[in-house]
């Protein structure tokens, strides 16, 4: 049985968050809404561009391409997608896949250009009606991974024609229908205005359908509570890390109660030893943990949580509890990363806060095209470097080289979270 999926739609006019393709009230921070799903056990966002000239494209684009900085969930680029240029711009602002409008001319003769260059699986459909499915069911069976159904009242209809997977949107809240549907056998997921509503806890959802039979992605855990070794208090302390800069966030403790709600909820539980009681982090400040990761440690007596943390995770303020010292040493920081972005936040500065007689604003302050000649000088002194046997020479000019290339970077606006993300689709 395929994973049944729970899909999110976020719509976009003119670089916002709106209530829906026909309604632009506004609904709230696009990007604190996209950070909630990809935290909250939603597995897909489609991102619907509502743009009506070639600049509000331009300028959702931009938007798209931002907020995929910070997910990791797969999304889909649907809207304003009429040419094979804007399939390719799309999946250069970090989108998975793309969705044509089956209503609109030409969406056949499109996906077949378009599934030939990028593959099947990254192009969808969405149809509001039957006769386009039946008028071109083969293309489609060939071009198309997965359809949008706008209206669950097609389903019947459309399982007649075409075994093509479908997501259906279903605006209201209804566990038995939703259980319906997913239980048929083309069904990919649901979707619908339920998803973005307060009330809607999406790993509650899930644990619900779990329960009724279908397979969703969510936690099993691969341990279950009588396999820890329980402290005198019948507790297990829980470390809690950043799961992006793994930054030691706050030590709570777990009873078994807690334990099985963060498993259930996807959001970190804990038990409160001074008040007596289970309490969900965030409950009443909105700092929620969002599980990422649960491990034990090698005698099973310790939980070490990797959580995305909205807010500070100290009752002080502070991001962090941990932020009284007692001593420190000096040390050279090691962590590739760690040095690539402290370079560039340095080389991010001297932009802000230009600083006389200093190499890196002379380069930014000459522009584009003395940026990429000294890169293009660089690039030659790798080469030759790399052709010696001297790996301290080679090492130099790797350093020199990418010094510049962080210069060029930063003056384009690229980060290193741009490039590591494209690597990691790749």
């Amino acid at each position: 049985m395929e994973f049944k999926n729970i899909v999110a739609i976020i719509y976009i006019k003119n670089g916002q968050a709106v209530k829906g393709r026909n309604d632009f009230t506004p609904s709230g921070d696009v990007f604190e809404a996209a950070k909630t799903y990809n935290d909250c056990g939603v597995d897909k966002i489609l991102l619907f561009d509502l743009s009506d000239d070639e600049e509000e494209h331009r300028l959702n684009l931009k938007t798209v391409k931002k907020l995929n900085r910070d997910l990791e969930i797969k999304t889909c680029l649907a809207g304003n997608i009429k040419r094979f240029e804007d399939i390719k711009n799309a999946f250069y602002m970090g989108c998975r896949q793309v969705m044509l409008n089956g209503s609109k001319l030409g969406s056949i003769a499109l996906a077949e250009k378009a599934s030939r260059r990028y593959g099947k699986d990254r192009i969808l459909v969405s149809v509001e009606n039957v006769n386009f499915i039946f008028k071109n069911r083969e293309a489609m069976e060939e071009n198309f991974h997965e359809m949008l159904v706008m209206n669950k009242n097609m389903l019947d209809a459309i399982e007649n024609i075409t075994t093509i997977p479908y997501v259906v949107i279903m605006d209201e809240y209804n566990l038995e229908e939703f259980v319906s549907v997913l239980k048929r056998e083309y069904a990919r997921g649901i979707t619908g205005s339920f998803v973005t509503e307060d009330k809607t806890d999406i790993m509650m959802l899930k644990t619900e359908l779990s329960n009724h039979g279908l397979r969703m992605v969510n936690f099993a855990p691969n341990l279950k509570w009588c396999d820890f070794k329980l402290n005198s208090e019948g507790m297990v302390p829980v470390i809690v890390q950043d799961y992006r800069t793994e930054e030691v966030l706050m030590l709570a403790y777990m009873n078994e109660e807690a334990f099985q709600r963060t498993i259930h909820s996807g959001k970190m539980t804990y038990y409160s030893r001074s008040r007596q009681e289970i309490w969900m982090k965030g409950e009443t400040s909105g700092h929620i943990q969002y599980v990422k990761s649960l491990s034990a440690d090698c005698d099973y007596d310790t939980i070490l949580a990797k959580v995305s943390q909205i807010g500070p995770a100290c009752h002080t303020g502070n991001r962090s509890c941990f932020f009284n010292p007692i001593v420190k040493k000096e040390y050279v920081e090691k962590n590739p990363l760690k040095v690539f972005e402290d370079v560039y936040s340095v080389i991010s500065d001297r932009k802000e806060h230009p600083k006389d007689a200093s190499y890196t604003n002379y380069l930014l302050e000459q522009g584009i095209d003395k940026i990429l000649k000294k890169m293009s000088e660089e690039h030659i002194e790798l080469l030759l470097a790399a052709k010696n046997p001297n790996l301290e020479e080679i090492k130099y000019e790797i350093s020199d080289y990418l010094y510049h290339l962080m210069i060029m970077m930063v003056e384009k606006g690229i980060t290193w979270e741009d490039v590591t993300q494209e690597l990691a689709q790749r």
